[in-house]
């Protein structure tokens, strides 16, 4: 189990970097007029929250690592909180 959060997590400082790129090119988009949407992913994409950068939701899935750590592993958890991961990876992927 131990390696399954510490691949989560490589995969996570990965995705929090490409992220913060990702954010910065969103708001120079927004500047210039661009980017008029409520949020990254639709309500059933599995997050409780709606957010317009990826910051949000990458700091959503470390949370959901941390507390798979911490509070005890479950495989439903494990397989939601990889499925948000992938989600983020895809849609940073074709935002590149």
């Amino acid at each position: 189990m131990d390696s399954i959060i510490e691949q989560l997590n490589e995969n996570l400082k990965v995705v929090y970097r490409q992220s913060l790129d990702a954010d910065k090119k969103l708001d120079e988009l927004q500047q210039q007029g661009h980017g008029k949407f409520k949020a990254l992913f639709p309500a059933d994409a599995g997050f409780d929250f709606e957010a317009k950068r990826f910051k949000p939701y990458v700091l959503d899935v470390a949370a959901d690592v941390e507390s798979l750590s911490s509070d005890g592993f479950s495989e439903e958890k494990l397989k939601t909180t990889v499925i948000k991961l992938q989600q983020i990876l895809q849609l940073l992927t074709t935002f590149k």
